[in-house]
């Protein structure tokens, strides 16, 4: 188990959202908030050391509604990078702190309870399980958390992978049926 004081939160908000069509999928309503803050209130309610959100710009309208929220902005404007760039900007600023893992959150997952992460948390453990991940049918998948120990094998991810190679190995937590759902499409929105 690890204490929500020793994690750094990252949050993953620079993706293209290419399936979701013009708009900004992280800014589109989920009963009337922005699914970008649906998301982010687990990790809000969770109060981690500190809460880091890569966006596409420091000072857009996504930055903005999240720096409000106490994250802080690291920018990411090479989104065509896919997710690995996002994922070794946010392992960069955490790797120049104290805490010791870091807990990986996608923006376009609103429906991730606080409880689910804690339930990651206390299964951590830095020696027998540097890696956690989140369930859904047997599958590993973000949230995930990572040991500091693990950082430097993440910084090394390329293009949409992140941390699936890790997350093969990852000790699994299941969460309850469909909050590991995340938002790709219009319609998607309308499920909810």
């Amino acid at each position: 188990m690890i204490d929500p004081g020793a994690v750094a939160a990252i949050f993953l908000a620079a993706g293209r959202s290419s399936r979701f069509g013009a708009a900004d999928k992280l800014l589109a309503p989920l009963d009337a908030m922005p699914v970008a803050l649906r998301a982010a209130a687990a990790i809000v309610e969770l109060a981690p050391a500190r809460r880091i959100a890569v966006c596409p710009d420091r000072d857009g309208d996504l930055a903005t509604l999240l720096a409000a929220e106490g994250f802080e902005i690291v920018a990411n404007p090479d989104t065509e990078a896919g997710l690995s760039a996002s994922l070794r900007k946010g392992i960069d600023a955490v790797a120049a702190g104290p805490e010791r893992a870091a807990l990986l959150c996608l923006a376009d997952m609103p429906l991730v309870r606080a409880a689910h992460l804690r339930a990651l948390l206390a299964r951590f453990d830095p020696e027998t399980a540097p890696v956690v991940a989140s369930s859904r049918d047997g599958v590993p998948m973000p949230p995930a958390l990572f040991a500091r120990a693990v950082f430097g094998e993440l910084a090394t991810a390329t293009g949409d992978r992140g941390g699936r190679a890790l997350l093969a190995s990852a000790a699994l937590v299941p969460a309850a049926a469909g909050e590991l759902a995340d938002i790709d499409r219009p319609a998607d929105l309308s499920a909810w």
